[in-house]
């Protein structure tokens, strides 16, 4: 039974994480959470490969020396914080990962390798792993729904490395007073930027790594009976006067009875979200009609000033083409156009600077609707045809999200894909092995031998 008389919420929150265990989860959220483990190793799969992916690993590997736990796609060995890092950079590095869209906050790409690395090594049970990642998820959602404004805080790296501390915490088996220290530890660790996504630079998927990387930490510190300040969510120096205002009562709330983390979106392209609604009606619209490129005149798009403050400025690879891809509006309507897609094939370097992007940008306009406060959606794209006249198709809400979920068959599409882009593609009959044992996770009784049965690592031994 989860006590209710304890004072600060750093507490309160740390009693509802030791003492709700799998069998207090609801089904469903169990089956959310199942859904996006896989989604989540599978896009981090297809990360290993992103540029820059490579060199950050080798750097991990030098660094943490021979570990335990194992770089997903490639099985190096790590220990426990530099496999959390990892998996959580490569995971991150497409912009293809799960997003809480209300809080702006990707919790999957933070709370799933860290749980898995210290699952790992300490054999925990899949059951352990899955409830320890669907708490540490909705932390990171009530914390995201609670905050009032954002001051340019990037919200995974801000709210991730709770999480992240929650998730290791619950693995670890801390007491709920060591795991009020976890919370405490990593408030000291926080931050986390929107500049990176603004620059277009590669900081903007490392700061999930280092939410996570901070989370066990965190937590291995408190294990050791470091201790850190019980209210570091409403001291007078803590974290809403220092990061955000914000109401903490959505904090407790509700927390083990109601979960706001099912309300996470599975992403249809591997872009920033704000991109997927005008993405998605451009494809529409080419499809229904089989507009040709020289059939087009023009495209606009009106989009929210939130999104427009992500994706709307002009397109320039640049030094970093693939981020400048996935956070340009202008690229995003101009391969949706020509191609009838945009995959992880259509963010590689050849792609994003072939001649016919440029050419094509030139018919694309932005247009800013002041009076919609939404985030992703609503958007709307207008289509000037030869041959049909004005398209208008407006959309409401973004692909994924719980209004518009994808179904358990695309998201397994979409991991056999992000297997098959990946710097080490596995065959059909691997690939289907690793998906049964994504899918039965809860079945695992040691997440220490959760690659033995699956041999996805054979090639690179």
């Amino acid at each position: 039974m989860v006590s209710q008389d304890l004072a600060s919420i750093s507490h309160r929150l740390s009693d509802r994480i030791v003492n709700l265990s799998y069998d207090d989860i609801p089904d469903s959220v169990i089956d959310h959470t199942r859904l996006m483990i896989l989604d989540t190793f599978g896009v981090a799969w297809a990360g290993a490969g992103a540029p820059g992916s490579a060199d950050i690993e080798d750097l991990m590997v030098a660094g943490s020396g021979s570990g335990p736990c194992r770089a997903w796609a490639s099985g190096r060995p790590l220990d426990p914080m530099g496999a959390a890092f990892l998996n959580s950079v490569h995971a991150a590095a497409l912009d293809y990962d799960s997003v809480f869209e209300k809080g702006s906050v990707h919790t999957d790409i933070v709370s799933i390798p860290t749980a898995w690395a210290l699952s790992e090594e300490a054999g925990a049970t899949g059951t352990a792993f899955l409830a320890a990642v669907a708490l540490a998820n909705e932390l990171m959602c009530r914390l995201a729904a609670a905050a009032t404004e954002n001051r340019g805080w990037f919200n995974t790296a801000l709210f991730g490395g709770f999480g992240a501390a929650a998730a290791a915490a619950k693995i670890l088996g801390l007491s709920v007073g060591q795991t009020r220290d976890a919370l405490g530890l990593v408030f000291s660790q926080t931050g986390g930027s929107q500049q990176a996504l603004i620059e277009k630079t590669m900081a903007k998927r490392v700061q999930s790594g280092f939410a996570a990387r901070a989370g066990v930490f965190a937590a291995l510190l408190a294990g050791r009976g470091v201790t850190a300040p019980a209210e570091c969510f409403e001291g007078d120096f803590g974290f809403y006067r220092l990061y955000c205002d914000g109401d903490p009562a959505p904090l407790l709330y509700g927390f083990g009875d109601e979960y706001l983390c099912i309300g996470a979106a599975v992403k249809k392209f591997p872009s920033c979200t704000a991109n997927h609604v005008p993405i998605d009606a451009v494809i529409e619209i080419v499809e229904e009609l089989d507009l040709a490129p020289d059939d087009i005149r023009a495209v606009k798009t009106v989009i929210s000033p939130f999104a427009h403050g992500l994706v709307g400025a002009s397109f320039d690879p640049g030094d970093n083409p693939q981020v400048a891809a996935q956070f340009s509006l202008e690229y995003s309507i101009a391969c949706a156009a020509l191609r009838r897609q945009l995959t992880v094939a259509d963010i590689q370097e050849s792609a994003v600077k072939a001649p016919e992007i440029g050419d094509f940008i030139g018919r694309i306009s932005i247009e800013v609707d002041e009076g919609n406060a939404g985030k992703f959606a609503p958007a709307e794209v207008v289509v000037e045809s030869a041959r049909h006249g004005t398209i208008r198709r407006r959309q409401e809400h973004v692909p994924g999200t719980p209004e518009r979920r994808l179904t358990a068959g695309q998201i397994e599409d979409k991991f056999r894909a992000c297997i098959a882009a990946g710097v080490r593609p596995l065959d059909p009959a691997q690939t289907d092995r690793l998906i049964e044992r994504l899918t039965a996770i809860a079945e695992i009784s040691d997440m220490s031998d959760f690659f033995g049965p699956v041999d996805c690592h054979e090639r690179s031994s």
